[in-house]
């Protein structure tokens, strides 16, 4: 795989999944977007799908043969989920500070404002999963959106949306590039 070539100030990509039990609840899954709004992530892509079984399992396949693998992949195949394409500076890590914990009973302790430690039922229904490296980002977006080309959006979407020319489209639930005389950051 060819690396992406960006600037040291670029704003960095990561996968943002929103599971089946969130989904399911309008309220919840509408208070997490606010949280990704009112934290300054731009949101870049988004979409609603059903992930079919043998999709849940080449997705976790790094963690078959662990005692929660067959749970999870259940679980993730059950219902509608909801992925973005995040991008802010430090997206990675400002996402899972967000996110809180994977353990939702230390999330509730540790992080009781972050969205797990609030909203998360169990370990494996703990509402929402991040990417956890670089590496892991762009193999993870790959696979939700596999007509986002990284490369292309660092060309021509990037720099225009670091410099703030950015509208949020309600509609459609996406930041976009600000047209000529329309509003810069929202």
């Amino acid at each position: 795989m060819t690396s992406v070539l960006r600037s040291p100030q670029a704003l960095q990509l990561t996968l943002a999944l929103i599971k089946p039990d969130a989904v399911a609840h309008p309220l919840i899954l509408e208070a997490i977007h606010q949280q990704i709004l009112s934290n300054k992530f731009l949101i870049v892509r988004m979409r609603e799908l059903l992930w079919r079984k043998e999709d849940c399992q080449r997705f976790y396949q790094e963690h078959e043969g662990r005692f929660f693998y067959q749970r999870l992949v259940e679980f993730m195949a059950s219902g509608p989920i909801r992925a973005y394409i995040l991008a802010r500076e430090d997206a990675i890590q400002f996402w899972r500070k967000l996110m809180g914990p994977t353990r939702v009973f230390q999330a509730r302790y540790v992080a009781p404002d972050s969205i797990r430690g609030s909203l998360g039922l169990t370990d494996t229904r703990n509402t929402t999963h991040g990417s956890d490296s670089e590496v892991s980002a762009r193999r993870e977006i790959a696979a939700f959106f596999p007509d986002f080309s990284e490369q292309r959006w660092y060309e021509e979407e990037e720099p225009q949306l670091r410099c703030g020319r950015v509208h949020y489209s309600p509609e459609g639930g996406i930041h976009r590039v600000a047209s000529t005389g329309a509003p810069g950051p929202e």
